[in-house]
This record gives C-alpha cells, sequence and structure tokens, in this order.
C-alpha cells in the first residue's frame, strides 16, 4: 500500500516526507527538486502491539508499515504536461491514496511558487489540475467505448451512458470519490486521480505545531466540506526534532507546548485513508503487526502472512488483543474461552489476536 504525498512546489512534500520516513530526501527551496520519486517506509504507531507482546512473551515487536512516495511538485497545466506533470500524474496514479501537502506558513527565505500563502488556492489549483486529468481519461474512454455501442450491444450503451454521468460528475468540479458507479465502471474509477482517498496535510511553521494557525483551519474546513481528513503537521519541527536524541527532543517539544508532533497522527490518519485494519500474530520470537483492507476474511489475512496459510488455510483461533492482555497470555486466554475457533469466511477486526491453522 502507497500513499503519495502531493502539491505545489516548495510546500514541504521533501521536508514532510523526510520526516515520515528518515529516507533523506532532497529538500531545496527551488521548484522541482524532487523530479524521480523518492520511497520510503513509515512505521504506523501502534501502543496495543507493546501490552500484547508483553503478555504472550515475545522477544521482540514488529510494527506495521505505509509506504510513502514523495513525488515532483504539480503546476498550472501539469495535465497538459506542463512542468513535470506527465511524470507527477503517472507516479501518482500509481498509489493508493493521496496525502496533499498545502503550506500553512510565511517565511520570506522560502519563495512561493504563486507568490503568496494562500491555501484555498493551492488547494485549487492542485485539485483542477488532478480533476482535469482525470476529465481526460473518461473522455477517451467514452469516446473508445460509444463507438463500439455502435454495434447495438445493450451492455456497452448502458455503459456508454454511465461513463456519460461520470464525465459531467467530474466536469462540474467534483471529485471521483465515492461516485455511486455501477460493476462496469469499476475499472475506469480505478485509473482516476480523484477517486483515491485524500488526506490534506496542513504544514504549518513550529509555533503554530500545537495551535495551529487561520491558514490550517481553512485546510480543515476546506477538507471537512469535501468530507476528507485533514491533520496539522510542522515539517520543520519534525526535521529538527528527528535529529535530537530522545529526551533532548522530549525537552524541545514539551517548550514549545507540543505534547506529540503531528507525525503519529499524519501515519495513522494515512493509514485510516488506506481503508486498512490491523491484527496481530505472534510466537517466541516476536509479536507482529499487520494490515489488511477493512472487510477482510480470515483467509485473506492468512495470505498476508504466507501464501500458503492461504492456500492451505483450515482455521483460526481468534482473540481480541484487549482479552489476551487482560488475561495475561494467550493460553489463560484460551481457559477463560476468550479464544474461539473461526472458519475461512470470518471477518477480521481491527486488534484481532489470528492464530491460522493450515495444511499444505
Amino acid at each position: 500500500m502507497k500513499v503519495g504525498i502531493v502539491g505545489l512546489p516548495n510546500v514541504g512534500k521533501s521536508t514532510v516526507f523526510n520526516s515520515l520516513t528518515r529516507a533523506g530526501a532532497e529538500a531545496q527551496n527551488y521548484p522541482f527538486t524532487t523530479i524521480d520519486p523518492n520511497l520510503g517506509v513509515a512505521v504506523v504507531p501502534e501502543e496495543r502491539l507493546d501490552a500484547l507482546g508483553e503478555a504472550v512473551g515475545s522477544q521482540k515487536v514488529v510494527p506495521a508499515t505505509v509506504d510513502f512516495v514523495d513525488i515532483a511538485g504539480l503546476v498550472r497545466g501539469a495535465n497538459r504536461g506542463e512542468g513535470l506533470g506527465n511524470q507527477f500524474l503517472a507516479h501518482i496514479r500509481e498509489c493508493d491514496a493521496v496525502a496533499h501537502v498545502v503550506r500553512c506558513f510565511e517565511d520570506e527565505n522560502v519563495a512561493h511558487v504563486h507568490g503568496s500563502v494562500d491555501p484555498a488556492g493551492d488547494i485549487e489549483t492542485v485539485n483542477t489540475e488532478l480533476l482535469l486529468a482525470d476529465l481526460a481519461t473518461v473522455e477517451r474512454r467514452l469516446e473508445r467505448t460509444a463507438r463500439a455501442a455502435k454495434s447495438g450491444d445493450a451492455k456497452l450503451r448502458a455503459e456508454v451512458a454511465e461513463l456519460e454521468g461520470l464525465r459531467d460528475h467530474i466536469s462540474g468540479g467534483t471529485p471521483a470519490r465515492g461516485y455511486p458507479g455501477s460493476e462496469a465502471l469499476a475499472e475506469t474509477l480505478g485509473t482516476l486521480i480523484t477517486a483515491k482517498s485524500t488526506l490534506y496535510v496542513a504544514n504549518v511553521d513550529e509555533e503554530s505545531a500545537a495551535g495551529g494557525n487561520g491558514y490550517s483551519s481553512e485546510v480543515e474546513k476546506l477538507a471537512e466540506d469535501e468530507g476528507a481528513e485533514a491533520v496539522r503537521i510542522s515539517a520543520k519541527l519534525e526535521a529538527e526534532v528527528a535529529e535530537l536524541p530522545e529526551v533532548e527532543a522530549r525537552e524541545y517539544l514539551e517548550m514549545l507546548g507540543v505534547k506529540t508532533t503531528g507525525f503519529q497522527e499524519f501515519v495513522r490518519a494515512a493509514y485510516r485513508s488506506l481503508g486498512l485494519i490491523t491484527f496481530f500474530t505472534f510466537n517466541e520470537k516476536e509479536c507482529r503487526a499487520w494490515t489488511v483492507k477493512e472487510g477482510s476474511t480470515a483467509r485473506q489475512a492468512a495470505g498476508r502472512i504466507h501464501t500458503d496459510m492461504e492456500r492451505g488455510f483450515i482455521a483460526a483461533e481468534i482473540g481480541s488483543w484487549e482479552d489476551v492482555v487482560a488475561a495475561g497470555s494467550w493460553a489463560k486466554a484460551r481457559e477463560e474461552a476468550r479464544v474461539r475457533l473461526e472458519g475461512r469466511d470470518y471477518v477480521v477486526e481491527d486488534g484481532d489476536v489470528v492464530l491460522v491453522r493450515f495444511n499444505v
């Protein structure tokens, strides 16, 4: 699962990426520093894992992760290939969700591509380019389908009508997310950038990390109106804290009145945007967090651990992490009937502890 970090040039995308992944991507004060996408992995904060690992006696814990992709800055006309538009659009199509970084800080030493800080205008610029790119995709598909439908095929005529509806929806300025298309539109919707879950990231200055500012409030309101999530983060603060020893970092945050940096909430929000849940496995060596799409079955979850487990799935022992921790061990949870046996079609819930029985 990959989250693409997007936005205008000089809004702090690479700094956010470095803070999240500690990958060391180049971050400079000029457009298109990022030409090829940078790839990195961020650990998903998971307090439940430590408690569970202690209860089951594992030697170490292994958290879940989310892949982040730092993508070149977008400019007006990107849908026509301006700037690095074609590369930008190709790279973002390969991602599963979008984290849209919006500049919410004043700094005369960091040039703004449009001359002044304007979160609403910046969001509109990026979203308009993505909508225009999607509109071109739908129109191409509509043209091909309409030609094929001249044969009189009722199924194709129905698809033409649906594509026309989707075209009108997008041309009206509305993202494809949540568009009620039928199965016939699934393939087309899967290629659209605005059909991806979007998380808005208000990048504020250090002084605004705790309480935000007018710019970040604007971003939060725009995200709410769109039905999207928004998080506040100070990329500069994150970068500084990342360089400090743990004790000094904590003291520095306390001095600024910040209980925690925005890093953890950002990763969690990205995780939610992907529609993921966490389940756990354990043995003597490790207690591990795994990710699956919400609604996944026990057999599908087994496949995340190993393909052999999915192929030879027999059943799964299931217990909630809270019950196992409360019991003090897996064996005790079994004795107290807090562990049950489930079949292949059981829908895994967030926080389940799963032991798979399989045979290959």
